[in-house]
């Protein structure tokens, strides 16, 4: 994909999570990150997730996240380079043992995500360790962030990720969930963002800015209340202009 001219475009959801609606979202979209049974869900409902995927012809990931299903994963806790590294190793190798050669990407999940795409340090033991173990898997990660910056250097393919269903602020950073306009659930507004995103790599922040942003896969996030609504209307939104729905190459 190039930026700004793209035809197609991934449709990727986080998946296994214990939502009630995984079944009607797989055939919406072209990438399931499928949750590890860690931050949330639990090792069947995986198990299920990475099935469902397969029978729908679904790119299959693995979703890494934080031990800490109290708060969905979502909270960043500290943790040294090391023990990042093989605690996202620890969490592939179960999706992996499921998938086997089916397992295509990885993306991590929540404060984890967040934390390993900020900081050089831990980017590079999580980059390191996938090029060692897994270096067929296709990384998932935020638009020029230091785990693009990482894995690319280790000769790693990356998929850089923007999400419709997330307010951006002016610096390109996510707007906390909390926050006025951090969290976009109306699925005609959501749709118009991936469109735009696609067809001129910018995404309208909270303050009303157009800023550029990289986006070789979309995010939605399966946990939502509208999630299937989004999708759906995403997915029509995107073919209306044309633009194919599949994994990155």
């Amino acid at each position: 994909m190039t930026l700004g001219t793209a035809r197609t475009t991934d449709l990727n959801c986080d998946l296994g999570e214990g939502a009630p609606h995984d079944a009607e979202l797989m055939p919406l979209i072209s990438s399931a990150n499928v949750c590890c049974g860690v931050h949330a869900g639990s090792f069947e409902l995986m198990a299920e997730t990475v099935a469902l995927a397969s029978r729908h012809g679904v790119a299959i990931g693995a979703h890494p996240g934080h031990p800490d299903p109290a708060h969905f994963g979502r909270r960043e806790l500290a943790i040294e380079p090391a023990a990042c590294a093989a605690l996202v190793a620890a969490q592939v190798a179960v999706v992996a043992a499921v998938a086997g050669p089916a397992l295509r990407h990885v993306k991590l999940h929540g404060g984890l995500y967040h934390q390993v795409g900020r900081d050089p340090v831990l980017a590079n033991a999580v980059a390191t360790m996938l090029a060692e173990r897994w270096p067929r898997l296709v990384v998932y990660a935020m638009a020029g962030t230091a785990l693009v910056a990482a894995a690319r250097a280790r000769g790693l393919v990356v998929a850089e990720e923007a999400f419709i269903d997330r307010g951006y602020a002016a610096d390109g950073a996510l707007v906390p969930r909390a926050a006025v306009g951090g969290v976009v659930d109306d699925p005609a507004t959501v749709a118009a963002r991936a469109v735009r995103l696609v067809t001129a790599g910018t995404v309208q922040t909270v303050d009303g800015r157009e800023i550029t942003v990289r986006a070789d896969t979309l995010c939605i996030h399966g946990d939502a209340p509208a999630a299937v609504a989004i999708a759906r209307a995403t997915r029509t939104a995107l073919h209306d202009q044309g633009i194919a729905i599949r994994p990155p190459a």
